[in-house]
This record gives C-alpha cells, sequence and structure tokens, in this order.
C-alpha cells in the first residue's frame, strides 16, 4: 500500500481532520486501553501532527514538538496505528517518518519520547534508550527513552 506522510499543524487541519485524529486517539488509548485519562490535553495547538494516509483514511498518527528544540531536545507522543491498519508495519513506518521530521525541524536535537513499557524493544531497535526507572502514567507502566542525534534513520 501507497501511504501519503501528511504534516500539518492544528489550525492546518479541517474539522473532519480532526475528528478523525481525535477518535482514533480516544477510541485507542482510552476505549481500548482501558485508560480514562484527558486525551485532549490542550497541547495540541503547539504540536505537530503527523499523518499516514490511505486515500485519505487515517492509517496511523504521531505526534511532534520542537517546543525544546533550543535546548537540544525534540519530543514524539501519541503514536498510534489504526487497528484496521495493524500488522502491516505502520508503527515503525510512522516513527521513521516522525524521526525524520524531527531531523529537519531541529538537526542535532536528541528525540525524546515516553514509552509504554512493554514497546521497549520496539522502541529499541528504531535507536532509543532507556532513561528512566519504570513509572505509572494513567496507570500504565512507562518509560523514558531518548534517541540520540547522531543515529539516522533508514
Amino acid at each position: 500500500m501507497a501511504f501519503t506522510v501528511d504534516i500539518a499543524r492544528l489550525d492546518a487541519l479541517t474539522p473532519g481532520e480532526l475528528h478523525d485524529l481525535f477518535r482514533l486517539r480516544i477510541d485507542v488509548f482510552v476505549v481500548e486501553q482501558n485508560c480514562p485519562y484527558p486525551e485532549i490535553d490542550g497541547k495540541d495547538p503547539e504540536a505537530l501532527h503527523l499523518r499516514l494516509l490511505d486515500e485519505g483514511r487515517l492509517a496511523a498518527y504521531a505526534r511532534i514538538f520542537a517546543a525544546d528544540a533550543t535546548a537540544g531536545q525534540v519530543r514524539i507522543g501519541r503514536v498510534v496505528v489504526a487497528p484496521d491498519y495493524r500488522g502491516q508495519r505502520l508503527g515503525e513506518r510512522v516513527m521513521r517518518e516522525a524521526i525524520a521530521a524531527c531531523g529537519k525541524l531541529a538537526p542535532g536535537a536528541v528525540i525524546a519520547i515516553s514509552a509504554q513499557a512493554h514497546l521497549q524493544r520496539f522502541y529499541g531497535g528504531l535507536g532509543f534508550s532507556v532513561t528512566s526507572a519504570e513509572y505509572l502514567e494513567d496507570g500504565i507502566p512507562h518509560v523514558d527513552m531518548i534517541r540520540p542525534a547522531a543515529r539516522i534513520a533508514s
């Protein structure tokens, strides 16, 4: 399948695109993972929203923050693959696209993530290393991870 990569600020997305983005995040992070928390957290206006689209249909998503680029760090979060698209390695694809976008936004910056603990191996395969002890975030075990700027995604 050929996917289109789209990166936009929140105010550049249409109401329908916003609906799809929020619906996917809520369906997976709140409903599927049975984790009631404020998914719409007020941080979306300052983020870039990376979408993998299949003929306009949202297949995968990640949120990118370059706000700390002056401090040498950018952040990727809310990485999600739509249930209908799982098993196609889109988690890896959306992360590689997000890593590339971070490299363009803030060359030389470290990339930080807060990863669900069971995904350490997945993120490790993309060059991330654990930098914290396991902790609970919204009742789900997480770890902080970083990816040095020197590693280039292939």
